[in-house]
């Protein structure tokens, strides 16, 4: 399973980070309200009110926010920032700005500086105030959700069910809204629903209404995801939606029976046209959320939806090398919802998968500049043995080709699933040496960390030139102790975090203590390589001694730790599990630089956490300080072991 002899353009390589298919959408970047105290209700030539009925506005009918409304509306929420967050003062003038929001709606809504506020002061209100300005905005929900500000307000407006479902309704003399009794807030989510449902192939499609759509989805299923959380906090532009389709972290909350119902029934409506959902890159993204929230609150319904987007795919005409998933698999817009498939599939369902579509292709996809990121998700999907052999043994021997191809990505997510499974980890250990020319001699094993956290090649690390054929030179210990740590890559970092929770991570933890102080130190004050020394902290596959043994290094550079933003976290994780004595060591390194400790803003921290004070002036109440968190922590370990 090893890898073939090298060629030319192998003696000394660099890999490539890896491509990215998407960034992040920077803030809004919200002017500042202004800064007068008590606010002045708006002028009476208030816009004109919406259109009666539930059509969409003309473009030239819709409300207009005169200047002056706008002024009281950015001076009533900067005096609602400035007056205490309980009391009757702020819950008076929460009630009465609301008032006025509710005449003009749709007009703040629709107009990007009122939006915004409309949507910071929807963070204020309470159950009743916010149900009446989402009913002022129903009848042009249409115009509101594909409006590039409405938008927001509407997702806002969503948001709000986790913090006010099931509370307590207010007692207040107005029970009524102007055209009748006023609906609950499980009434108007259900209604706008309802109303999304009746037009659901428009809302997917359209690049505003799809936000909608995603966040309804969400909340109908008592279920926020972090992604797309952070696509609404940020900008308003499409570019927003290319984020990784990587499964992210989620909040859960209660929502009613009816919720859950209509979740069902509003997901039938992708099965009525899942080709649109599958090829179309703004509608695909609807899918993609729906099959994160159905696999937490409504598995077999995700498995079924899953089926029938298999079942689509695998109908399509074969490809001239193989399945016609392969197709897909190298389209920008399905290979996405691929992805969200994989990695809500259950281990036979992956079985199958593989077995039918995916053998003998693996190299291939890898090597795709599009089709190897749903390999990834495939392989971070994979929790079984019987599966990752035949993965292992088709993938494996092409770990250098894909490395210099530029897809790290796909060798990460390979080692990861070895330290997931817990098989086949010493040979691809062994296959990562060969790969990053390190294996042959013996010696230049214990360069491995360095050359891993910044994915290079031996001969391009240390500068070497060798000629093909050659006899790898021998590792010269005075050569790597004189070179600054290269850059720590994101990626790098990932590897070097999964070998060391292998059963069995002393080649890496050799590497790392056959590392420079200054390097080490270099290493903990990397955004990325903070991460790997964390791992060293954590990994129940290191001993105590192994842990002693790699951090005794940094012995002399606490200083140094304690004002780094990455390092300082570091050295926190260190002191948390320290024993009395190292913690006497830590303490009398920094208090020897006390002062400059308190004038740096992160070093001040640690100093607070060491009480380096007390240590200073009052050794002995410090030592039994020390001592009795000590214990604490030793009977909540032996608790936990139990």
């Amino acid at each position: 399973m090893g890898l073939g002899p090298r060629s030319p353009h192998q003696a000394g390589r660099r890999f490539p980070a890896g491509g990215k298919r998407g960034r992040g959408a920077k803030g809004s970047g919200r002017p500042p309200p202004g800064r007068q105290r008590q606010p002045c209700p708006p002028p009476d030539g208030r816009s004109e009110p919406p259109p009666d009925g539930r059509s969409e506005p003309p473009p030239d009918a819709h409300p207009h926010l005169s200047p002056e409304a706008l002024g009281y509306f950015r001076r009533a929420l900067s005096a609602l920032k400035e007056v205490p967050e309980t009391g009757e003062e702020r819950e008076l003038m929460v009630h009465n700005v609301l008032k006025e929001v509710e005449a003009q709606a749709l007009a703040l809504a629709t107009n990007r500086a009122g939006s915004e506020m409309l949507q910071e002061l929807l963070g204020f209100s309470p159950l009743k105030p916010l149900c009446r300005v989402w009913a002022a905005l129903r009848p042009n929900l249409r115009f509101v959700a594909c409006h590039r500000c409405g938008v927001h307000v509407l997702q806002s407006a969503l948001l709000q069910l986790p913090r006010l479902l099931g509370s307590p309704a207010e007692e207040e003399e107005e029970e009524d809204g102007k055209d009748g009794p006023l609906e609950t807030l499980e009434e108007l989510g259900l209604g706008l629903a309802a109303e999304v449902c009746d037009d659901f192939l428009f809302y997917c499609g359209d690049t505003h209404g799809s936000f909608v759509v995603r966040t309804l989805l969400q909340v109908l299923g008592g279920t926020l995801l972090e992604s797309e959380r952070a696509r609404h906090r940020g900008s308003q532009l499409p570019e927003a939606q290319r984020a990784p389709s990587r499964e992210c972290k989620a909040t859960d909350f209660e929502v009613p029976e009816t919720f859950l119902n209509c979740l069902q029934n509003l997901s039938s409506c992708f099965l009525k046209d899942i080709a649109v959902f599958i090829t179309d890159k703004i509608s695909s993204f609807c899918l993609q959320v729906a099959l994160q929230i159905l696999h937490r609150k409504l598995p077999q319904f995700c498995a079924h939806l899953c089926n029938a987007v298999m079942g689509y795919l695998s109908s399509r005409n074969s490809s001239a090398d193989g399945s016609p998933l392969l197709l897909f698999l190298r389209d920008q817009t399905s290979s996405r919802l691929l992805e969200q498939v994989l990695l809500v599939s259950e281990p036979p369902k992956l079985q199958s998968l593989f077995e039918d579509h995916l053998q003998g292709q693996l190299q291939t996809l890898a090597a795709h500049p599009i089709a190897n990121f749903p390999l990834q998700r495939f392989l971070d999907a994979v929790t079984t043995p019987e599966l990752l052999s035949p993965v292992f043994e088709e993938l494996s021997p092409a770990l250098e080709a894909v490395l210099a191809q530029g897809h790290p990505g796909v060798v990460i997510a390979l080692v990861g699933a070895c330290h997931r499974v817990g098989i086949h980890q010493a040979q691809v250990l062994q296959l990562l040496l060969e790969a990053f020319h390190c294996a042959e001699p013996s010696s230049r094993q214990v360069a491995c960390v360095p050359l891993f956290a910044t994915l290079m090649t031996y001969e391009v690390y240390y500068g070497l030139a060798e000629e093909e054929g050659a006899v790898p030179a021998e590792h010269q210990v005075e050569m790597a102790t004189a070179r600054d740590l290269g850059e720590v890559t994101v990626l790098g970092s990932l590897l070097l975090q999964h070998l060391l929770h292998f059963s069995s991570p002393g080649l890496i933890l050799r590497s790392l203590g056959a590392l420079t102080g200054p390097q080490l130190l270099t290493l903990a004050q990397s955004p990325a390589g903070s991460h790997v020394l964390d791992a060293v902290l954590t990994s129940p596959s290191v001993t105590r001694k192994q842990r002693r043994r790699v951090l005794k290094t940094l012995k002399g550079q606490y200083v140094a730790l304690a004002c780094s933003r990455h390092g300082s976290r570091v050295l926190d994780a260190i002191w948390s599990g320290a024993a009395l004595g190292a913690r006497k060591e830590i303490a009398a390194e920094l208090g020897a630089r006390n002062q400059e400790l308190i004038r740096d803003p992160f070093g001040h921290h640690v100093a607070r956490n060491v009480a380096l004070t007390t240590f200073l002036k009052r050794r002995e109440a410090w030592e039994q300080q020390q001592g009795a968190v000590a214990k604490r922590r030793r009977a909540l370990n032996s608790i936990l072991e139990d």
